[in-house]
């Protein structure tokens, strides 16, 4: 069983996932980060203070925060569209791959051994 367990941490597929992850983690604390100490303090010069989560909805004893609840709808499209502007700008500034054509011409020397495989079939008969 660690045997297996080995060969299983061991593959491509995993260890790129895990390297996602960390990776992931490290740009959401940017994300976050830049949302909270640039972003959101831009858009309240504009739009005043953004904080809603004093608002609070009480029925009974029970106390229905949904002014928190819209705090993070608003972080989170922040975040989203910052995101997107990132890959965006990535993907202009990263080479994209050259596309291989469907049919590429056969080499010189495929020619050859395709020759050379016809006769060997020509002989067999």
């Amino acid at each position: 069983m660690i045997k297996e367990f080995k060969e299983f941490i061991a593959r491509g597929n995993v260890m790129d996932l895990a390297v996602g992850v960390i990776v992931g983690a490290a740009f959401t604390a940017i994300v976050n980060s830049l949302v909270e100490n640039l972003i959101n303090p831009l858009l309240g010069i504009f739009i005043g203070s953004i904080d809603f989560s004093d608002l609070v909805l009480t029925v009974g004893k029970a106390h229905f925060r949904y002014g928190a609840f819209i705090n993070s709808i608003i972080n989170f499209l922040i975040i989203a569209f910052v995101v997107f502007l990132l890959i965006k700008l990535l993907n202009k500034l990263l080479p994209k791959p050259a596309e291989e054509p469907a049919n590429p011409e056969p080499t010189g020397e495929e020619k050859y051994l395709k020759e050379i495989v016809e006769l060997l079939k020509k002989d067999e008969k």
